[in-house]
């Protein structure tokens, strides 16, 4: 039981380790990853090769094809550059697999407690702590490797016959074989969440001489579509685009499993023969000799099956395109977060990301809107006498369709600060702290836009349902330059939720602002002029003033979006 135990506690420094290394590196690199994946990604061949680089970095081809499949989602890569990122994320991987070969063959516990030493002072001088994060999860990585192969010769598995039985049970001839391990090998790493702790349990029995090496790549094989299962479930809520990347990871791996299965025997023939005579393992023990195997078999098959399918990348995303299709359904009249998702392996930084991308599509079904505001005043600017059933049920599904944005506008706000919420749970960097302050200040506002829009649609159907008297076509005229100002500054905060904030003037918005206001004052002092001069009544007067009111305070709240994007001081109204 105590062997036992530290096997799984092995298992588990290497898996923790791997994560810890993940995750400081993407905070690390958060705030910039976006930027970096879209210059990098630019053809095919960069995007494989930023797949592979980061995910050797990372060290876990989940975590790149999550985050690939993230940013599909949230709009930030085409559905062509996720799937070379995803095929150099398979080549990326298996760098995993060397690292284990060489620390089964190599004393490298050494390294790890340098890597320990190091790591804790940077934690603790908080500007380096990131990696300090970095290297101590590489010393839990080096540390579970080094204690993997210590239990491992504890267990002498080459010599437990019942271990001997079990595999001894299944013909190392047959094909079937193949398959029942190849489905194991899949089933496991599904399980456990990881390619790299499947590997290291297969290297553990192939190394003791207790399984067959056609059956340890077998488990390999079995791990590449395993792992690709990952992907699809974190995509499932995801929008057509996101499974669509999913689908092309499956597919991907899939397909290089099926003609890998065709020359089996002697793909590994290969490899064995490159192993002993390229890489010098050919009178090295048996351990470090089945290790290297495993670990060129995995890069090989890999880079083999990119090599393939990199030319066919344009015919995988219509494949893909085909299977899954676009819904037809207007998303628009449903609520429905389209980029925040549930997933696996999510750092803070990337969900932060998911989070800006929700928001500007807040932000912009806002100023849909606020065009259903005055279309809505057009509709009713109508005479009576002219007015018909179908202009009534014009009227009447416009300011219907106006509340389910109000509702849908209250729904986003709070499903939106509760994502954010459970993201500031998290271990986060100073930067994300800060960045999550200013989106919940900027969903406060933008629901307040919505409450604006909200009480000029009710303010017109009042008098529009009153069978009141019209307003005059200077107050229409001034009402619409007031709307048009107002439909300016969404415009100028929407150009600013939807870019980067370095290049976006901000006196801009600031300037339209106090065209607002005082354009404002002035309607304000005309309209007792207007009522004193009988042109109007003091009820009409009073309406009017109330939805240029109105206006004046959306654009308020529109200041607040910019200004908490900006990360600049809220200003007296």
């Amino acid at each position: 039981m105590l062997i036992f135990f530290k096997l799984l506690g092995s298992l588990a420094l290497l898996m923790f380790g791997m994560k810890s290394m993940s995750d400081a590196l993407q905070k690390m690199a958060g705030p910039q990853l976006r930027h970096v994946l879209g210059a990098m990604t630019t053809n095919r061949f960069t995007g494989m090769l930023t797949g592979t680089l980061v995910t050797a970095s990372v060290q876990s081809s989940t975590a790149t094809t999550v985050m690939t499949v993230s940013f599909v989602n949230a709009g930030l890569l085409t559905l062509a550059q996720a799937i070379s990122v995803i095929m150099g994320a398979n080549i990326g991987t298996t760098l995993t697999a060397w690292i284990m070969a060489l620390g089964a063959s190599f004393d490298i516990s050494i390294v790890s407690y340098i890597g320990f030493f190091v790591g804790i002072i940077l934690i603790y001088m908080k500007k380096h702590r990131y990696i300090g994060d970095f290297l101590f999860g590489l010393g839990l990585l080096l540390l579970g490797l080094t204690t993997l192969r210590m239990t491992g010769n504890e267990m002498d598995l080459g010599h437990n016959e019942t271990v001997l039985g079990f595999f001894r049970s299944f013909d190392p001839d047959s094909f079937w074989t193949t398959l029942v391990f190849l489905l194991m090998g899949g089933v496991l790493t599904f399980c456990v969440q990881s390619s790299a702790a499947v590997m290291a349990i297969t290297m553990l029995l192939c190394g003791s001489g207790a399984m067959p090496i056609y059956q340890g790549i077998a488990l390999v094989l079995g791990e590449n579509i395993g792992t690709t299962i990952t992907s699809n479930l974190a995509a499932l809520s995801a929008n057509t685009q996101a499974r669509r990347a999913a689908l092309a990871h499956m597919f991907f791996n899939v397909f290089g499993v099926l003609w890998i299965l065709v020359v089996f025997r002697w793909f590994i023939d290969g490899v064995v023969y490159v192993v002993d005579n390229f890489l010098g393992q050919a009178n090295a023990p048996v351990q470090s000799r089945l290790n290297f195997t495993l670990a060129a078999f995995h890069t090989g098959f890999n880079v083999i099956n990119a090599s393939i399918l990199i030319w066919f990348i344009p015919q995988i995303e219509r494949f893909v395109c085909w299977v899954i299709k676009s819904k037809k359904v207007d998303e628009e009249e449903d609520f429905r977060l389209h980029f925040i998702t549930a997933g696996f392996m999510k750092t803070p930084e990337l969900s932060v990301l998911e989070a800006q991308k929700e928001i500007q599509s807040f932000s912009e079904r806002m100023q849909r809107m606020f065009g259903m505001v005055q279309d809505l005043l057009n509709i009713g600017k109508s005479d009576r006498s002219d007015k018909s059933d179908k202009t009534d049920q014009q009227f009447s599904a416009l300011f219907s369709r106006i509340e389910k944005y109000e509702s849908i506008s209250d729904n986003m706000e709070l499903e939106i600060a509760k994502y954010l919420e459970q993201v500031s749970d998290a271990h986060l960097s100073d930067d994300t702290k800060a960045k999550i302050r200013a989106m919940l200040r900027e969903i406060s506002e933008l629901e307040s836009i919505g409450d604006a829009c909200y009480n000029m649609a009710r303010t017109i159907n009042r008098k529009y349902q009153a069978k009141q008297d019209h307003f005059t076509e200077q107050q229409y005229s001034h009402l619409h330059q007031m709307m048009g100002l107002t439909e300016n500054s969404l415009t100028q905060m929407n150009m600013l939720m939807g870019g980067r904030k370095e290049s976006f003037d901000v006196n801009r918005t600031f300037n339209i602002e106090n065209e607002i206001n005082n354009f404002r004052n002035q309607l304000k002092a005309q309209n007792i002029i207007d009522i004193n001069n009988h042109a109007y009544t003091y009820a009409e007067g009073t309406v009017y003033m109330d939805l240029i009111s109105e206006c004046e305070k959306l654009g308020d709240y529109v200041v607040n979006v910019v200004e908490a994007r900006m990360g600049t001081r809220q200003r007296e109204a």
